[in-house]
């Protein structure tokens, strides 16, 4: 074995996982690669053409690259486990007014857990990912911070590892650009990589179209929710809507009603099904709840309120709010409103460059007195 110690990295086929294989082979690592087969596109019903981190040619990409460089490539199927938690939990939380975030479900449930599981069969000291992410060990913790590229940063979607986890991640492209990685691949000969788009999609959602993926996965659900009313936040009724689960807080777009202004998503009530209508400036809120807590750089903040930027979903640049721990809810006060906050997407809390925590948004401090 490599002095350096043996590492099971999980490769998609796509240019960042490669890389981060190729890197630690060079580095000195005993690299085995793992391609995690998550979804069958046959079962979305999407017309869709199968591309993505689960596609035979992507598996094969991943595979080729294994091959050219020396060492073993397996194919882990954990399409039954995936779809018992992470497909589940996605329908579950639309169905009840929700919206779910599961990319970053699986990270924190699926992918870790079982490519550890894997590397212990395997012998393998370490797991490595393409992660745009760094991890050290400070004061006894294992504490994530952004990677170098801030338009690549992936943090966010890793606050839910678990310190053990951590305590063997290994994150080969936190210091590079996605400039740079794509420099190495041409200098290394992968020009296929480079010229691979990239999928910002959800893996079992190919077509980008949630509503009817839900459609699909719950043939009676249009019956059952259709007809709701669109109503003002003072209650007054203005259209009908398809069913509460086919929207999301914020949204502007494929509304189908006309107010005379612009009208955004402000709320959706589940118990009556009705969604909420209203402008940009009501979309704001001064502050949220925050559940389900898994704390990285501090085991905890009971009784300490402590100054953050915080993020409520992926492409949020973060704003400044102070956090307060009270027994396994965080409260979130902003110092600025903060529009469309979404329950069931991920908050994420940072110190710097650091990640504090994060959790599951539950509620906004508005629709929690509302709904007492």
């Amino acid at each position: 074995m490599s002095k350096k110690g043996r590492v099971l990295v999980a490769m998609s086929g796509g240019i960042d996982s490669s890389l981060a294989a190729v890197l630690l082979h060079e580095q000195g690592y005993e690299v085995i690669g793992m391609t995690m087969k998550t979804w069958d596109y046959a079962s979305s019903g999407s017309s869709k053409k199968e591309t993505g981190c689960c596609s035979l040619d992507s598996i094969n990409d991943a595979r080729n690259i294994a091959v050219n460089l020396g060492f073993p490539h397996y194919i882990l199927d954990i399409r039954e486990e995936f779809g018992d938690f992470v497909i589940n939990h996605f329908t579950s939380e639309y169905l009840e007014g929700r919206t779910p975030n599961p990319c970053v479900l699986c990270n924190t449930h699926i992918k870790w857990d079982s490519l550890l599981r894997r590397a212990d069969k395997l012998g393998c000291d370490f797991i490595a990912t393409g992660h745009y992410a760094n991890v050290r060990e400070e004061n006894g913790r294992y504490v994530i911070s952004k990677g170098k590229d801030e338009n690549k940063d992936q943090s966010y979607a890793l606050w839910g590892v678990s310190q053990q986890s951590l305590s063997r991640t290994i994150f080969p492209l936190g210091h590079l650009t996605k400039a740079e990685i794509r420099e190495m691949a041409i200098e290394r000969g992968f020009l296929d990589l480079v010229k691979k788009p990239e999928s910002y999609e959800i893996c079992f959602v190919p077509d980008n179209d949630y509503r009817g993926f839900l459609k699909r996965r719950i043939p009676e659900l249009e019956e059952q929710v259709r007809g709701g009313d669109f109503v003002l936040e003072d209650g007054t009724v203005v259209g009908k809507h398809q069913g509460y689960p086919f929207y999301t807080i914020g949204q502007r777009k494929g509304l189908g009603i006309t107010l005379g202004y612009p009208a955004f998503v402000v709320e959706i009530q589940k118990e009556t099904n009705r969604v909420v209508l209203g402008t940009f400036d009501e979309l704001a809120r001064n502050g949220m709840y925050v559940r389900n807590l898994n704390m990285i750089k501090y085991p905890d903040l009971k009784g300490i309120k402590k100054d953050t930027i915080t993020k409520v979903r992926y492409n949020d640049d973060g704003n400044p709010a102070i956090i307060e721990q009270v027994d396994d809810v965080m409260k979130v006060f902003f110092g600025n409103d903060v529009n469309a906050i979404a329950p069931g997407q991920a908050a994420v809390f940072y110190e710097g460059d650091d990640v504090i925590g994060g959790g599951w948004i539950s509620s906004s401090f508005r629709q929690h007195q509302q709904n007492k």
